[in-house]
This record gives structure tokens, C-alpha cells and sequence, in this order.
């Protein structure tokens, strides 16, 4: 809205397909600050808490911090025996997208302004699981329910969300064979709902793009 002021947003995984409909959708409002493992302002990898601590300590004030990074693997289940978590094709989604996304809403809790918000991204395997995703639909589900008991626990009036989008459309050509029947989505329609979530003022909520 006219005469409101700019916020100033840290987008992590900003140069990915998503963070790029993220910068595109936000950024003629706001001031954002991009961040990724390999490019950006600022480096950010996820999966390793120091790194996430100083990347938001070098990113300086904030308003809002957005999420669209986190990697999964993919393996069908009869490829997954027992196993400790850090030998198991679990792991990595365990490690990073989940637990990634976790330390960084805790990170970012701690340095946001007053009535700042949080922003994850988890996705539709959560809900419609699909052959090989039982990795994704674990990790998804569980930022899903993390979201929702992190928001009566957020301080200082911060906000924290998740965004779970259907299978974009302009990654069909890639993914089309393991979602048979889905309909996807534009990635421009997933990223009005990080408006929504940074620039509104609900808390708790999964904005569901299918």
C-alpha cells in the first residue's frame, strides 16, 4: 500500500527458480537482500548453523526473512535400509531442508525487528506423496507442523509461515514424469504467497499453491 514504508528482506536461495519469482515479487516494495550457498550479497548455506549466524549478522537490520532453499533426496523406499542419519538417504533432507529451515527461523528470531516475519518453504509431497518422495513428504510435513507450534512461541510479535507449492510449471520438464496428474503451477503464482505471508499479518498459516 502507498506510503508504507520499504521493508528490508533477506531472500536465502535467491538465485534459484523460486528465489528469483520471490526477488521479482517483492522487490518493487521492498529492499531485498540476497542470499545464497554459492551467490548472492551475502553467503548463506543453510545446512550449517555458523554459517547461517553470519550470514544474518552480515546482512545487517531486517524486517523479513524468506526461505526458498533446502535440498532432498529422492530415492524410492526399497533403496532405504536402516541406518544412522548420517549414512542414510534421509539425511540430507533431515539435515538440510529441514533442519536448515529450522536453525534459521531460530537464527533469524533473534535478530529480526519488533513484529518482523519468517517465511519457509515445504511443499505438496506433505500432502499428495508420490513414488521415491518419501524423503520430501517427511521433511515436508514436519516444517509444516514446526511452523505452526513455532508461532505461539515467536517473540516480540515476529510472525513465521511456510509456502507449500505444487510442482511448477516451468520445472515440468524436469520433474513432469515423477508428478503424473498433477497440475503445476506457475512459480510467479507460489511467489504471491510470500507477499502475502511477509507483507500481511497472519501467523502459523501454510499457504497451500495447488
Amino acid at each position: 500500500m502507498s506510503g508504507e514504508p520499504r521493508l528490508r528482506i533477506l531472500v536465502v536461495g535467491a538465485s534459484g527458480e523460486l528465489g528469483r519469482a520471490i526477488v521479482a515479487e517483492l522487490g518493487p516494495r521492498s529492499e531485498i537482500v540476497t542470499a545464497g550457498s554459492k551467490s548472492g550479497a551475502i553467503r548463506i548455506d543453510i545446512a550449517d548453523p555458523a554459517s547461517i549466524v553470519a550470514g544474518l549478522a552480515a546482512a545487517g537490520p531486517l524486517d523479513a526473512v524468506v526461505c526458498a532453499a533446502g535440498s532432498v533426496n529422492f530415492p524410492p523406499l526399497e533403496a532405504i535400509a536402516p541406518a544412522p542419519l548420517a549414512q542414510s538417504p534421509y539425511g540430507l533432507g533431515l539435515a538440510n531442508k529441514l533442519m536448515g529451515q529450522v536453525n534459521l527461523a531460530l537464527a533469524a528470531r533473534d535478530v529480526l525487528r519488533d513484529g518482523g516475519s519468517i517465511t519457509l518453504i515445504a511443499g505438496v509431497l506433505a500432502d499428495a506423496p508420490i513414488v521415491a518422495g518419501s524423503s520430501a513428504s517427511m521433511v515436508n510435513g514436519a516444517l509444516e507442523s514446526f511452523v505452526m507450534a513455532a508461532a505461539i512461541e515467536m517473540p516480540r510479535a515476529i510472525r513465521i509461515n511456510a509456502v507449500s507449492p505444487t510442482v511448477f510449471a516451468e520445472s515440468m520438464g524436469a520433474y513432469g514424469p515423477f508428478f503424473r496428474g498433477f497440475d503445476p503451477v506457475p512459480v510467479a503464482r507460489a511467489a504471491r504467497a510470500f507477499s502475502r505471508s511477509v507483507e500481511g499479518k497472519q501467523t502459523g498459516q501454510v499457504y497451500r499453491i495447488v
